[in-house]
């Protein structure tokens, strides 16, 4: 242990740009810092989101919904960059009060519905369109309760480890030991029931994948954080075979393409608001206009 050791104040004050690569954003309170209205496309989903594992739940869920002919699921899709506080807009806040991405507004309902929460958006488009939700009491329980698993879970890995082991100015081995240990457990846990299931809720691909996915698939991937190799990810042999499955589907591999602003020129499509846009708008072909 360092000698550095911390003794909390007794009363804790907040120290902006105290260190770290969003330390120009976080901050402890709430609310809007400035006044901007949020643009409205064509159709009426609109998503205002960028391609983090959250942000990637919702894209491929619209995405799968238009795969299977779900035409009431088209979407305009508008970046909000998160590094630059987009999040603090007044037109996001009215959206989603927590200034997290993604944040979904349905302008089919009268009046227009808010959504906000990655697992939220999922449940209510699941709803909606009737698809990815399993219709038999039993196998949706399943379904849901692997949903919320994600959303309980993916705070340890994101917050927890990406933080300290990829995010934090300094690197401290109490906090890196605390998460790794979590997040190996929580890949035990995936392995150890993608052993006798093919999805999460059986045979049958649902929103509980489509929620997983994006976090622990990356992760094994080497995708977010650059910690394969580190975590060992090579032995969860299960979570590889379900993840290399999902990777193949069309849908998986054009929401992960919407705003996403990082990466392989031709993997980004910055903006959606049409599915011509995967073929005519992504960032290789607007960079020789």
């Amino acid at each position: 242990m360092s000698d550095n050791t911390y003794t909390p104040p007794s009363v804790w004050k907040w120290e902006p740009g105290n260190g770290g690569k969003f330390a120009n954003i976080n901050r402890p309170i709430a609310g809007p810092t400035h006044d901007k209205a949020l643009p409205v496309g064509k159709h009426p989903l609109q998503l205002y989101s960028l391609a983090t594992p959250n942000g990637v739940k919702v894209t491929v869920m619209l995405e799968e919904l238009l795969e299977k002919g779900v035409t009431g699921a088209e979407y305009d899709a508008y970046l909000v960059q998160i590094g630059e506080g987009d999040q603090f807009s007044s037109g996001f806040v009215e959206v989603n009060p927590n200034s997290k991405i993604p944040a979904l507004m349905d302008h089919s309902t009268t009046p227009p519905q808010r959504v906000f929460e990655s697992g939220a958006i999922l449940l209510y488009l699941a709803e909606k369109f009737d698809a990815f939700l399993p219709k038999d009491p039993a196998k949706r329980t399943e379904c849901l309760s692997w949903l919320f698993w994600q959303m309980g879970s993916a705070p340890m890995l994101g917050g927890g480890f990406g933080h300290f082991y990829a995010y934090a100015p300094e690197k401290y081995q109490y906090p890196i030991d605390r998460y790794t240990m979590e997040v190996k457990r929580q890949l035990d846990v995936l392995d150890r029931h993608l052993a006798e299931n093919r999805f999460m809720a059986g045979d049958e691909y649902t929103i509980a994948d489509i929620a997983i996915h994006p976090w622990y698939g990356a992760l094994v991937k080497n995708r977010v954080y650059e910690a394969a190799e580190f975590l060992e990810a090579h032995t969860y042999k299960n979570v590889l075979r379900w993840t290399e499955e999902i990777d193949e589907r069309p849908a998986v591999k054009r929401g992960r393409m919407v705003n996403r602003t990082w990466g392989e020129p031709h993997e980004q499509l910055h903006e959606r608001h049409d599915a011509s846009d995967f073929e005519l708008r992504t960032q290789d072909k607007l960079d020789v206009q």
